[in-house]
């Protein structure tokens, strides 16, 4: 059997040796709701892309959101909803999350998540950017430090998340979340556990480090958790959790065109680079899988090597046609469009997937990511 239960059966004719053992296979799903973990990318306002997602999840109430992973605004997804569940159910959690994208339209502008007037579309037209000068410009707006440009530093952030999570309802959950961050000095991946979770926790994974200034939580510094976990697949393994992760992506993997100028190549490079450590835990995911199927190690119930069972909603094809500068874009209407592409996306995966819960990957994550 190849990685996932999807590949070809092996020859029964042939001799079982131990490189030829089979995986343990999970038991039949029992009935009623099916447990899954959720890993939440960040993305800026494209974070309003998981709302759909989430918000059809729970409508749907065939899946029980037993576990969250996230990352800088999937942190914030995460914290919402997380939120709404403790008071409300699933009611509670979609409207947590309508009020979350409503308060990140009325507060700040489009500089919840570090928008400069630069990016925004009144004032980069496409005309703009032929301009020889305007290359200048964004060379001098990326080259200034927010503790120059934003020396009170201000973030609307914080606002947002005081007016809508209640961080103490967050740690009494019984849903497990780890959110990460970058220790700036370390140069490590720190992730915070739901008991760990205070409001700089939460601003510290979604400190862009050109726009924000780093956010120091017990006297250590931050800086945004996409670049070295995004999200972090590694705690799911270890704790009690169910098997199955339904990854939400906010960054294509793929793009048709080679960028060519300038604000084009560095909005590739920072997809590339938000990709990169989901990528890097997958491929470590895919091959101590491959070691258990071919029973060079051994899966037990509470043992260190699981059997994860991996689902993902894509940005491709649901994201790629944005630009990178859109993911400052907090208008209402633009936000609203971004959840209804989640609403059908999730609508797509769990009328195709849903019966994979449990049972097998629905994604094979050599094929499609390595």
């Amino acid at each position: 059997m190849g990685l996932f239960s999807r590949s070809k059966p092996k020859d029964k004719t042939a001799a079982a040796t131990p490189a030829t053992v089979e995986a343990p296979q999970p038991a039949a799903p029992a009935p009623g709701p099916r447990a899954i973990s959720i890993g939440l990318q960040g993305g800026g306002s494209h974070g309003a892309f998981e709302w759909g997602v989430l918000d059809k999840i729970l409508e749907d109430g065939r899946l029980s959101i037993a576990a969250i992973t996230a990352a800088s605004a999937g942190a914030t997804n995460a914290l919402a909803l997380i939120t709404g569940l403790q008071q409300d159910g699933a009611r509670g959690a979609r409207a947590k999350l309508d009020q979350l994208w409503r308060a990140v339209n009325q507060s700040g502008g489009r500089n919840v998540f570090g928008d400069s007037a630069l990016w925004t579309a009144a004032f980069n037209p496409d005309w703009l950017k032929s301009n020889p000068f305007y290359g200048y410009f964004e060379t001098l707006m990326t080259s200034s430090s927010p503790y120059e440009f934003n020396p009170f530093n201000l973030n609307p952030l914080r606002d947002v998340l005081n007016q809508v999570v209640d961080f103490d309802a967050v740690r009494a959950s019984p849903v497990q979340l780890f959110v990460s961050a970058t220790d700036v000095r370390a140069g490590k991946e720190k992730v915070f556990t739901r008991e760990e979770l205070t409001v700089d926790a939460a601003l510290a994974s979604s400190a862009l480090p050109f726009l924000f200034q780093a956010v120091e939580v017990n006297g250590t510094p931050y800086w945004d958790g996409g670049y070295l976990g995004n999200p972090p697949l590694w705690p799911l393994y270890y704790a009690d959790t169910p098997r199955d992760i339904l990854i939400v992506m906010l960054n294509p993997f793929r793009r048709k065109e080679t960028p060519r100028a300038a604000g084009e190549i560095v909005d590739r490079l920072n997809e590339i680079t938000f990709n990169a450590a989901l990528t890097a835990e997958l491929r470590a995911l895919a091959f101590v899988q491959k070691l258990i199927e071919d029973g060079m190690l051994t899966e037990t119930a509470k043992g260190k090597y699981r059997c994860m069972l991996i689902h993902a909603i894509e940005a491709d094809g649901h994201l790629d046609d944005l630009p990178m500068a859109s993911k400052f874009d907090t208008e209402w209407n633009f936000l609203t469009n971004l959840k209804a592409r989640g609403q059908r996306a999730a609508d797509a995966w769990l009328k195709a997937h849903f019966d994979d819960v449990g049972v097998r990957s629905s994604v094979d994550v050599r094929e499609r990511f390595l």
